[in-house]
């Protein structure tokens, strides 16, 4: 049986408290991946995630970071280097939501998108790959979204952010391929969680079922088999790439 990452290989997932973040990070778990798992603000959700994993028997730490707070996340990698060393996988899946119509959205509600969506990855991103460079190996997978494809009529800001994650990626796919680094990007589309529940509602799922050939909702599990698949050594010629995920939403 072909082992999909190596004994002693650690992820950080962003974002990992619920939903698709929680679903990526049991995964790799469920592969023999240790986790660090980040959060910002619901820590019980935190702990039970960690409670999880260690039941598996694999190692997990919890940290609590904001997107927006470079510092923090400065925090965030001390604290990663004196656990584990280094990490071997990123999934920088944390996101935020802030929809409204472009005449009606305000500076500061498109700004905090893209500071949480796009600003945060960055942030992340340029911490990872000191370690992962240093190693000279290493997995990126970021986290986008259909809408970064498309466009969504009510996201100007949100698909702004996406779209420059998917631009951010095949940059980084392209100056850090010498040093051994992967990098691509899983783009979902209606995916059932807390944030897109909160978003829309009933009349928000109608509207996107009419458009999706397999005439059902994506599930967290759905994003987290695409990440441990490119995650993983079964994807090592595989880098730059958008993976969509979206039961044919999109063409």
């Amino acid at each position: 049986m072909w082992k999909l990452f190596d004994e002693g290989c650690t992820a950080l997932v962003t974002g990992a408290s619920r939903g698709i973040g929680r679903a990526i990070a049991l995964e790799l778990a469920r592969q023999g991946v240790d986790v660090v798992i980040n959060y910002r603000s619901n820590e019980e959700m935190a702990v039970s995630l960690k409670e999880e994993i260690e039941e598996m028997g694999r190692q997990a730490l919890i940290i609590k970071a904001d997107m927006q707070n470079p510092e923090e996340i400065k925090q965030m990698f001390k604290q990663i280097k004196s656990q584990f060393r280094h990490i071997d996988i990123l999934v920088n899946n944390a996101g935020i939501i802030k929809d409204g119509y472009l005449m009606m959205m305000s500076e500061a509600s498109f700004q905090k998108v893209i500071d949480t969506n796009l600003l945060g990855c960055f942030r992340i991103s340029q911490e990872a790959l000191k370690m992962m460079c240093s190693a000279k190996k290493g997995v990126i997978v970021n986290i986008a979204s259909t809408s970064g494809i498309v466009g969504q009529e009510g996201q100007a800001n949100y698909s702004a952010s996406k779209a420059g994650i998917i631009a951010f990626s095949k940059v980084v796919a392209k100056e850090y391929a010498r040093y051994g680094i992967r990098c691509n990007v899983v783009a979902p589309g209606f995916i059932e969680t807390d944030m897109t529940n909160d978003a829309g509602g009933k009349s928000l799922k109608d509207k996107y079922m009419d458009f999706i050939s397999l005439k059902r909702f994506g599930e967290p599990q759905d994003i987290a088999d695409a990440v441990a698949f490119l995650a993983s050594s079964r994807s090592k010629y595989i880098t730059g790439k958008v993976l969509t995920v979206d039961g044919g939403l999109i063409d």
